[in-house]
């Protein structure tokens, strides 16, 4: 399969604590990491490792964190043909710091991301695509904004539609607010948390959410719900998909969303309905975390199938030939 991905690829500055600093205070963190992440970067990763052919676009700045921030994204054979250098703004860069009992706080700078420029934008990429994801950051401002509208129009307009999949940020929706459903309602898959949902929307509970969602013309939505997994919904149907408990320790929670959504991706794209496609990428969200920064847990078939016993979870087939090969929108 092919996925063009829009999003952020940054340079994570990680530190565990033991709890959070109060304005003013100094505190030592019991275990300091620097990490290729972003949610473009990684959604990108995850989707080459499980075999997809992958374009991101993403803007870097021209300094020593380019090459770092883009090292996984390279390593794991992501096509960089839409990556594009910025002479004046910096790689962005996130500052996490988090404590064991799932404490977080985030410093973040979209510098060179949000310059991603619209021009240079092919839509023909687009159009043969498989699919386009979307991380809503790359929908909160500047350039990066109208690249992104941009594609989403190719997406839809194209002679066979191209599925979108959006995944919200807490941060986006914290900046744009409900204004921001405006851009994302037509979204083929819609996925974002509890907390992202309801400030969508405005509403106070899960379901007076969905309810509105579907009044705006919502069609499919996925929601993480931490502990407890996810959360299905289409106009005709909702479903709480259980969590799943994966070996290992969680460590680190970075980037588990956007594992998420690319797991989420490559299971609809290979024929899985939205409950089963929802616990694969419980499944893979859990595995993320068990590893220290957003991209260093490769999430593999093997892996799914290991920790999903007795479900189908779709392999990866080889891509037909560009000139015989169909495009289906995937059912609900």
């Amino acid at each position: 399969m092919k996925f063009y991905v829009i999003g952020d690829v940054t340079v994570d500055h990680l530190y565990h604590l033991d709890r959070l600093p109060k304005p003013g205070q100094e505190v030592t963190p019991t275990q300091a990491s620097m990490k290729p992440g972003g949610a473009g970067g990684t959604i990108s990763v995850t989707l080459a490792r499980l075999g997809h052919t992958v374009t991101l676009a993403a803007r870097v700045g021209a300094d020593p964190f380019a090459d770092y921030a883009l090292s996984h994204v390279r390593g794991s054979g992501v096509q960089d043909s839409a990556i594009q250098r910025d002479s004046q703004y910096l790689t962005s860069t996130i500052t996490v710091m988090q404590t064991a009992s799932g404490q977080r706080a985030m410093i973040s700078d979209g510098a060179a991301n949000r310059q991603l420029d619209p021009a240079q934008l092919k839509t023909k990429d687009i159009e043969g695509s498989d699919a386009l994801i979307i991380n809503a950051y790359a929908l909160t401002e500047g350039p990066q904004r109208a690249y992104s509208l941009a594609a989403i129009a190719a997406a839809k307009g194209a002679k066979t539609p191209v599925p979108v999949f959006i995944d919200l940020g807490t941060g986006a929706v914290n900046k744009a607010g409900t204004s921001l459903l405006n851009d994302v309602i037509a979204a083929d898959y819609l996925m974002l948390n509890q907390h992202e949902l309801q400030a969508l929307t405005g509403t106070g509970s899960i379901s007076a959410a969905l309810a509105d969602l579907g009044a705006a013309g919502a069609q499919r939505v996925v929601v993480k719900v931490g502990k407890m997994g996810s959360i299905t919904w289409t106009p005709t149907d909702t479903e709480l998909v259980d969590a799943i408990r994966p070996d290992g320790q969680v460590v680190d929670s970075t980037g588990a969303g956007d594992t998420f959504t690319a797991t989420f991706a490559h299971a609809v794209l290979n024929g899985a309905g939205m409950s089963e496609a929802a616990r694969a990428a419980n499944a893979a969200g859990a595995l993320a975390a068990t590893g220290i920064g957003a991209q260093e847990r490769p999430i593999t078939p093997a892996d799914l199938a290991d920790v999903l016993p007795g479900v189908a979870v779709p392999q990866v087939a080889a891509p037909a030939p560009k000139a015989t090969r169909s495009r289906k929108t995937p059912a609900s």
